[in-house]
Parts: C-alpha cells; sequence; structure tokens
C-alpha cells in the first residue's frame, strides 16, 4: 500500500514470505538512504533497481537531450543500486515508433549503452535488458545476438515470463536465452477471444510446470521478482503462496 512508510511496506512484504524486492531510481538521496535503511530494517534485500527514464527518454532517440536524460536517469539508477546493495538495473533497450526504425533503434541504444558499461564495470552492477511491448527484440533468438554484441558480462538479460506469452512461449526464451538471464519478472497474461488481459499468477496462459523446467534445466538460481499491481497484506501473501506453488513446486 502506497500510503504506508517503507519500513512498513518492507516489512510487510517480508512478512508475507518475499527475500527481495526491486525499488525505483531515486534521484533524491535522502529518499535513497531512507530506502536503504528501510531495507535493513526489514531484513529485506534490494535485489535490483528499476530505471525510471527509459520510456520518457528512449536510448533509441534521435534527439541528443532525449538521450543525454537517459542516460543520466540509468548512471543514477547504478548509483543506487551500489548504494542498496543491488546486483542488477533493470533497462529497456530501445523503444521502436514511427519516428525510430527497427535498424536505427538496435544500432542507437547499443551505441548508448557501450558508454554506461565503464560505470557498470566500476559499480559491479549488471545491466540488465529487458523485452517488454517495446516493439523490439521481438524473439528469443534476436535478444541473444543483441546481448551477444556487446561482448560484455555486465550486460545481461532481464527476463519477464508474462511479457512474451502474446507471441510465444517463456519456456522456449528462456532455455534459448540460458546463461544470459541476470534477473526474472512473474507475471501471467491470459489471451482471451476479444480481448488481453495481465491476470494474477496461475489465472493465465503462462505453462508454469514448464517455465519451472526450462529454469531448472538452465541452472537459474537468481531471484524472481513478482511484477504486479499493489494490493494489501492477504494479496502479498496469496502472491507468495503462488510464487511457491508455480515456480518453485511446494
Amino acid at each position: 500500500p502506497p500510503s504506508l512508510s517503507y519500513s512498513d511496506r518492507f516489512k510487510m512484504a517480508r512478512d508475507a514470505g518475499f527475500d527481495v524486492v526491486q525499488a525505483p531510481t531515486t534521484p533524491d538521496e535522502r529518499a535513497a538512504e531512507e530506502i536503504k535503511n528501510a531495507a535493513a530494517a526489514a531484513n529485506i534485500r534490494i535485489d535490483s533497481v528499476m530505471n525510471m527514464d527509459h520510456w520518457q527518454y528512449p536510448l533509441s532517440s534521435d534527439d541528443p537531450e532525449v538521450v543525454a536524460k537517459s542516460l543520466a536517469g540509468m548512471r543514477t539508477s547504478l548509483h543506487n543500486a551500489k548504494l542498496w546493495g543491488s546486483a542488477a538495473v533493470l533497462l529497456v533497450p530501445a523503444v521502436v515508433n514511427p519516428a525510430t526504425s527497427y535498424r536505427d533503434a538496435w544500432t542507437r541504444s547499443q551505441k548508448e549503452i557501450r558508454k554506461l558499461i565503464p560505470l557498470a564495470e566500476e559499480l559491479k552492477i549488471i545491466i540488465a535488458l529487458e523485452e517488454v511491448w517495446n516493439k523490439f527484440l521481438l524473439s528469443p533468438l534476436e535478444m541473444a545476438t543483441y546481448i551477444a554484441e556487446f561482448q560484455s558480462p555486465w550486460i545481461k538479460a532481464w527476463f519477464d515470463v508474462g511479457n512474451v506469452v502474446l507471441y510465444g512461449y517463456p519456456q522456449d526464451w528462456i532455455r534459448t536465452l540460458g546463461k544470459d538471464i541476470a534477473k526474472v519478472h512473474l507475471k501471467d497474461f491470459k489471451r482471451k477471444e476479444d480481448a488481453y488481459a495481465w491476470v494474477n499468477l496461475g489465472d493465465g496462459d503462462v505453462d508454469w510446470p514448464a517455465v519451472r523446467q526450462a529454469f531448472a534445466d538452465i541452472g537459474y538460481s537468481g531471484s524472481a521478482i513478482a511484477e504486479l499491481e499493489g494490493g494489501d497484506e492477504a494479496y502479498l501473501r496469496d502472491v507468495s503462496r503462488r510464487i511457491d506453488r508455480l515456480l518453485l513446486g511446494r
């Protein structure tokens, strides 16, 4: 619940069974320090940072001012990650739209992301790239190629189980990306005859036993963050139980 303090929110998540959380980019240093202290008090780890500027200011833009703002936001995110003891920052690498072709999105974003690699290496923070309905990296083969072209251990994949259901199969993406997967988001998605909908874990079209097996096949042992709508403590406890059942097979 947004009405609660950071401390109370983190404590509620911990009591519901979660070991880690993801926090958004926080430019305000006092707020960032408050988040750090609240997580420590609740004995919950801030596992990763959600970069917040990549949609409004995509790295694939042809406007230098837009790109500069995007890079600045990522640098803030990387420093947040270092402060909080996080391992990775989530980045949507590019956005394809009427003004930005697929090819331009590819080349422009790679050029800008390479500027961030020295800082990522210095801070020891992974930049994890996510496919997120941005009309870019529409297949696991493309995403694997895009990442491989950086030739850097600091550029990996952030894989969202629900995002690819509309045009693929999560278990296929998991096996194709393999060891490139640094972090994971959990969502579920329902295809309907006349509409599509995000639904709670286990209520959609994700084949969770197949997903669980695919993660086992690649030896994934990292975190899995539930990226769902907010709710009260009962909702969080239900989500926690669903993750135990669907992803861990408990």
